[in-house]
């Protein structure tokens, strides 16, 4: 589960939690912005980075939650402070939640990437479960009856559908379209309709680099912006990969998803605008 699902798991179950966030960081530190960590009766989940401020982190989460919904922010230098070699420091935003004010959560955590994959076959299904360990946000969409399995992760959001212009035309500011399914010529709706929509940030393609050719010949004669359609990828993943194999491809898919996202991350910081509208739209 992503951060925000378990806590309302556990809050929906009578409990309350406390949500550490590293909020801002100077120098070198051990998790980047963002990074989060729950706290409960049960114990935790996520990480802070680990080491001394971890520790203490979560001993000071566990002391507010005894007094029930609050919120603290704090300042750690963690070579003076902590004893710790990453020489930089951070800023740390804890805040405690129960049935009162879990509607406040989404507010103190930005909005996780919005992924949308297309397709639900062997490399979608290992894709989808190796983002499992992401806070990526996914909507998995195929048309085809059956085709989801019986359980997925909780960052997952199941569609059966073949209407990527109504999906897509809902996106987030921000998002990313993953195109992998049964039929080359569904493929190529996908595509269309992801490079004609604004919010998409990036648009993949499962495929061979003659798949690219054809498809980008497909796309100019469509009319899709020369620009757009030369910022396609495909074939899909990092590189130095040569396996084939569903989870292979699935891994290297997922790095490729992580280097865009942090990518994004940091034209966004650079634009508040940008941010501010995908936060809005999340």
């Amino acid at each position: 589960m992503t951060v925000i699902a378990r806590a309302r798991s556990l809050v929906a179950a009578g409990e309350t939690v406390a949500i550490v966030r590293v909020s801002r960081v100077w120098g070198s530190a051990p998790r980047e912005e963002g990074a989060t960590m729950l706290v409960s009766a049960r114990g935790t989940s996520g990480s802070i980075g680990g080491g001394t401020l971890e520790w203490k982190a979560l001993a000071e989460a566990q002391r507010m939650l005894a007094r029930g919904p609050s919120r603290a922010v704090t300042r750690h230098a963690l070579g003076p402070d902590l004893g710790q070699c990453c020489g930089g420091q951070v800023e740390l935003a804890t805040s405690v939640y129960d049935a009162s004010n879990l509607a406040t959560l989404e507010e103190h955590l930005a909005a996780p990437r919005q992924l949308y994959l297309f397709g639900a076959g062997h490399v979608g299904r290992a894709l989808v479960f190796t983002l499992s360990q992401t806070d990526v946000a996914v909507t998995w969409i195929d048309p085809r009856p059956n085709a989801f399995p019986s359980v997925v992760p909780g960052n997952v959001t199941m569609l059966e559908s073949d209407d990527a212009a109504q999906i897509l035309a809902a996106a987030p500011q921000g998002s990313l379209v993953y195109v992998m399914t049964h039929s080359h010529a569904l493929d190529l709706v996908i595509v269309d309709a992801s490079l004609r929509q604004p919010a998409i940030a990036a648009t993949a393609l499962i495929g061979s680099a003659t798949k690219r050719a054809r498809f980008e010949k497909r796309l100019r004669e469509a009319n899709i912006d020369a620009e757009q359609v030369a910022s396609l990828i495909c074939p899909i993943g990092i590189g130095g990969i040569a396996s084939k194999k569903p989870e292979a491809i699935a891994i290297s898919a997922a790095a490729q998803i992580l280097a865009v996202d942090e990518r994004l991350k940091r034209e966004e910081a650079s634009s508040p605008l940008v941010m501010s509208t995908r936060q809005a739209r999340a």
